[in-house]
């Protein structure tokens, strides 16, 4: 039977869509509870608003979320391996070291904890890049200098890009925080999507 022009017409453009779609790049975020929406539903958090901007503006990639509240250094890294294998990873980004700083984890525990979670990344040829990160001042200057030492050693070590600390912004304004003083509350979620997509955009654009 003939197909009709409008029909194959209508098909192919469905096919270019399907193939624009699926050519995004995937971007891996494993993070801990600041991007992993806690304290509020997913579809407030700024990953899933950033994410809703990145549609709209067909950007050429998208981020998946691995985030989970509490998660260390540690948990990241006995976590990595399994995702990458089971994933389409184009770019790994690693939002994680808070929870290691407020327990007031070692930073050479820390630091060794994102150099092998670096190198599987890299072994896979998957580019990393990381977001530096930063405690409450109470921890005393000198752990906090050499926790806020590691991120920037480490990047430096590996070559890989280093973002700057995306919640320093609303950190500082009360009516942006959660009554723990540490999770940015839900008004403050586009205001780090914002921050985060002109990172995204230097970096990968």
């Amino acid at each position: 039977m003939k197909k009709h022009p409008i029909f194959t017409l209508v098909f192919l453009c469905y096919l270019l869509s399907v193939t624009t779609a699926s050519a995004k790049d995937s971007i891996l975020l494993l993070g801990d509870s600041v991007s992993a929406s806690y304290g509020m539903q997913q579809n407030e958090g700024w990953v899933h608003l950033l994410n809703q901007q990145l549609t709209e503006q067909n950007a050429p990639y998208e981020i998946v979320n691995a985030s989970i509240s509490g998660e260390t250094t540690t948990g990241g890294l006995s976590r990595l391996e399994s995702i990458l294998n089971k994933n389409k990873v184009d770019h790994l980004l690693i939002e994680l070291g808070g929870n290691d700083g407020l327990r007031g984890f070692p930073p050479k525990l820390i630091k060794n904890n994102l150099l092998q979670m670096i190198d599987i990344a890299k072994s896979k040829n998957i580019p990393v890049s990381m977001f530096s990160i930063k405690i409450p001042p109470n921890y005393g200057p000198r752990y906090t200098k050499m926790f806020e030492e590691v991120f920037s050693t480490v990047a430096n070590e590996k070559s890989i890009k280093l973002i700057p600390f995306f919640v320093e912004f609303v950190a500082v304004k009360p009516d942006l925080m959660q009554a723990d003083g540490i999770h940015p509350n839900a008004k403050a979620q586009p205001i780090i999507a914002d921050i985060v997509r002109e990172d995204l955009r230097k970096l990968l654009e």
